[in-house]
């Protein structure tokens, strides 16, 4: 297990919530915490939640692949068939998958890896190429849960990447709107001036697409090769390879260092380990009230 690390610059690591981004409360002039305005329930909805949201939180598969599964008819409710992701419960009681019964929904539980390059981040390929779950099956302890990653990095970036059971709180944290900052540092070559980097701050358009504001920094540079920090917010695919290559950048190591409040830190290539259940339990609940609100 991985001992916790004091980050440079004073980044929280995965045993130091940030202050600015998991406290799940908004700040007035004075500094002073708002509390956050309580959700009311239309009348017109019916009690529960969607089944979808309910075996997500149950860690059953993320949202979007449990409304593949009722679409294929693999989802049952008391021996029939659940037809549409329009159903709401308010417990997944007599719930099967694949004629399973579905257990009771588990604290959430979330782990950091640090990924190698040559993986994919998917469950399964069908070119063969290896995955990430071949080399979690011996980084994770043996009472870990089923796992999905939070977000994805290509098969040549390789840093941290977050896993948890919770489909809930994978979705918020990946949602561009949450605004959790992903930190990376990319080995380029080429010629960059900070002055260029630091235009990114107000964003870019390449090929018609927009990517929001990036916080750019160079690091250190030796010949036209350089160590580029950068910070964004949306985690669109493959963002930060596109940015230095449309500014004449040939990148050739790309490491994902922070997720949020969670840090890299000193964990070792090809390890995973555990953030402490109460830290995320903190996080879990001022994340999903902040984006509620």
């Amino acid at each position: 297990m991985a001992q916790p690390h004091r980050p440079r610059s004073g980044r929280p690591t995965a045993d130091s919530p940030s202050r600015n981004h998991a406290d799940g409360q908004s700040h007035g002039p004075s500094g002073q915490r708002t509390p956050a305005k309580p959700t009311e329930r239309s009348p017109d909805r019916p009690e529960g939640d969607r089944i979808a949201k309910l075996l997500a939180r149950a860690g059953i598969a993320s949202r979007r692949e449990i409304e593949r599964l009722i679409e294929e008819g693999r989802i049952s409710q008391d021996g029939k068939v659940i037809e549409t992701p329009a159903t709401f419960l308010t417990s997944l009681k007599g719930i099967t998958v694949d004629g399973n019964p579905v257990g009771k929904v588990e604290a959430a539980r979330l782990f950091l890896f640090n990924k190698p390059t040559g993986l994919l981040t998917a469950e399964r390929d069908n070119a063969g190429r290896p995955t990430i779950y071949a080399a979690l099956a011996n980084a994770l302890p043996k009472d870990a849960p089923r796992l999905m990653p939070i977000g994805r990095l290509d098969m040549n970036t390789e840093g941290l990447l977050l896993l948890t059971n919770d489909g809930e709180l994978k979705r918020a944290m990946e949602l561009p709107s949450s605004g959790i900052p992903r930190t990376y540092r990319a080995r380029a070559f080429g010629d960059i001036s900070q002055a260029q980097l630091e235009e990114l701050i107000h964003g870019i358009t390449i090929d018609g697409m927009h990517y929001g504001r990036i916080d750019a920094n160079l690091e250190r540079r030796t010949g036209r090769n350089q160590w580029i920090e950068m910070v964004i917010k949306e985690g669109k695919n493959r963002e930060v390879r596109i940015v230095l290559e449309h500014l004449g950048l040939e990148v050739s190591r790309l490491m994902r260092t922070t997720y949020g409040p969670f840090e890299l830190g000193n964990l070792a290539r090809g390890t995973a380990a555990e953030i402490p259940q109460s830290q995320v339990e903190k996080f879990r609940k001022d994340l999903l009230r902040e984006i509620r609100k």
